[in-house]
Formats: structure tokens, C-alpha cells, sequence
């Protein structure tokens, strides 16, 4: 409704007038209260329901002019206007919100679209703030805390293998196979049409653990040789040549227990394929590239760095020269 203030100081009435004769009539006004029983409660004026159903009503309700003196129907001052809204504003965290839901379109990962409406939202109203529910909440809470997991996983995985070799090199040489396994992986779900979600990165956590194996098999092997006094180049040679057939079939074993997850079909099928993408096509790309990475970053990286058992052996020998000194 808006009142013509024109109309009504030609007729002598008063707009603040016309508002309250408005507010009176359509039951928004409290005029005062009563007690009863201890609870007190509002009185409010208003008309009877058949009074202020439709907007023709309004030309039964009446306002005297200052003027004249005379009841003008208040239809010839107020205009009635209808327009579109919303029969609920909604609201979040206090603030008015609009809640927009659909189903994601095949071919489209529900990433995808989270990326599309965070970047339209931006771009169309960039004051806006942005809230996720259901489904869409779940991904990013997920997302999220798998990449604080992730970090944590390879950051236990370096400080156990740290104390197991009792070193800070031969570990991170261990560590450099995870990304070995992350290029197949990523190579797989590309190749095969599959998101990252969930499935995927707990397959990838997984993964840390499955190429970390082929770098400990060539490493802690070759630590040894040099133990047994083997020249560095020839221990090295020599355990990427004894730990070749080990890690072949300790990869080829693990994705071929894989493959029946990268062919599964029925109820649960897409979750199982992710997962087994991510083992067989990371687990292969791992065990190949091992045997080339993992050898080469050992002859860079820990060539002076002692073998594990050579200050005992050190020690040994001042013994064996200088027995009048042992003990």
C-alpha cells in the first residue's frame, strides 16, 4: 500500500493520520494490556476478518478531513499495488539467504559445480556470503581435513622410517616414491573419466604406504651391503639388481587385488572403481619408476652420508688396534 500524500493534503488529511487509521483497522496496533492469572496480555484493534480481506475494504474505513469535517473513504487517498515476493524470507546466521539445490548434471563432478557457483556467486555479487549444506558441506568438511590426513600420513611416515634407518636422507629418498605413485594415480582417474572424491583419497593415503615399500626394499638393502663392506656404487648396484624380483612381485600382487575393484559393477560400483583406479594405476607407475628414481636419488643424495653400522665398525677397529685401551 502507499499513500498518496498529495491526494490527502488536498483533502485536508493528515499521512500520519491515514497510517495509523491503517494500522488500527488491520490489527497491528496494541492500545494496551490486561492481567489474568498472573500472564499479562496485548490488546489489539482490528477489524473483523470480513473488514480486511480484500482491498476493496478500504473504502470502509474512514478518515475525517481537517478541512471540511468530513469521513473520506481512505480507497481515495491509498493505493493498492500487487508485486511478486517471496512468501518466506529465509535467513542464516541472521543474515537473509536464498537457498539454491539441484542435481548435478552427468559428466560433472559435484567439485565442479561448487567451483562454478563459488566463481558466478563472486563475480555476480561479490558482497555475498556463501554457506554449503548438505551433500555440498559433507565434500568440503572432507576435502579439507583428508589434506590435513595426507600431510599427516607422510609426516609419520618419514619420522618412522627416520628412526628405523637413523637418518634424515635415506628417508626422504623412501618419501620421493609417493610421488611416483600420485602420477599414475591422477594418470588412471584422467584416463578413465573419474573425479577425486573421498574414494580416491583414501586411496591415495593408501598409496603412501604402498610405494614407500619399494624404495625401503632397495635402500635398507643396499645400507647393508655397504655395511658388509661393499664400495658404495657396487652396494648400490648390487641391491637394485637382488631387490628387482621382489618388488616386482610385491607390485604386481598388489594391483592384482586391485583389479577386481577397477572391474566391479552393480550397487556401489563408482566408489570401488575410484578406489581401485588409484591402487592399480598408481601401484604400477610406483613399482616402474622405482627402480629408476629411487636408485638415482640414493647415488646423488647419500653418497656422503656414512653407512648405518660405520662408526660401530670404526669403533671395532680402534679396539682390534689399540686392545690395551679396550674397555
Amino acid at each position: 500500500m502507499e499513500i498518496n500524500t498529495e491526494r490527502a493534503n488536498e483533502l485536508g488529511i493528515s499521512a500520519s493520520n491515514v497510517g495509523h487509521a491503517l494500522e488500527t483497522m488491520l490489527g497491528s496496533r496494541s492500545v494496551t494490556t490486561f492481567l489474568d492469572r498472573g500472564q499479562e496480555y496485548d490488546i489489539v484493534l482490528q477489524a473483523d476478518r470480513f473488514s480486511r480481506a480484500t482491498p476493496d475494504n478500504l473504502m470502509n474505513i474512514y478518515e475525517r478531513s481537517d478541512t471540511s469535517g468530513e469521513l473520506i473513504p481512505l480507497d481515495n487517498i491509498v493505493e493498492v499495488k500487487e508485486r511478486g515476493d517471496s512468501g518466506r524470507l529465509s535467513r542464516y546466521n541472521r543474515v537473509r539467504a536464498i537457498t539454491i539445490s539441484g542435481n548435478v548434471a552427468p559428466g560433472y563432478a559435484l567439485s565442479d559445480v561448487l567451483e562454478f557457483l563459488t566463481e558466478t556467486a563472486r563475480k555476480e555479487c561479490p558482497d555475498c556470503q556463501i554457506f554449503y549444506k548438505g551433500q555440498s558441506k559433507d565434500l568440503l568438511e572432507a576435502s579439507s581435513s583428508m589434506t590435513l590426513i595426507f600431510g599427516l600420513a607422510l609426516l609419520v611416515s618419514y619420522l618412522a622410517l627416520a628412526a628405523q634407518f637413523e637418518s634424515f636422507v635415506c628417508p626422504f629418498i623412501v618419501m620421493l616414491t609417493v610421488p611416483l605413485g600420485m602420477i599414475g594415480a591422477i594418470a588412471g582417474l584422467n584416463f578413465m573419466g573419474l573425479t577425486m572424491n573421498i574414494y580416491t583419497q583414501i586411496g591415495i593415503i593408501m598409496l603412501v604406504g604402498l610405494a614407500a615399500k619399494n624404495g625401503i626394499l632397495i635402500v635398507e638393502f643396499a645400507n647393508q651391503l655397504r655395511d658388509a663392506g661393499y664400495e658404495f656404487e657396487e652396494a648400490l648396484l648390487q641391491a637394485s639388481k637382488l631387490r628387482l624380483r621382489p618388488i616386482l612381485m610385491t607390485g604386481i600382487s598388489t594391483v592384482a587385488g586391485a583389479v577386481p575393484l577397477l572391474l566391479a559393477s552393480g550397487a556401489g560400483a563408482a566408489s570401488r572403481k575410484c578406489l581401485g583406479a588409484v591402487v592399480v594405476y598408481g601401484g604400477l607407475s610406483a613399482c616402474i619408476l622405482t627402480l629408476f628414481v629411487v636408485p638415482v636419488a640414493y647415488l646423488i643424495l647419500a653418497r656422503w652420508e656414512r653407512s648405518p653400522q660405520a662408526l660401530l665398525k670404526q669403533l671395532q677397529k680402534l679396539e682390534q688396534e689399540n686392545p690395551e685401551h679396550a674397555g
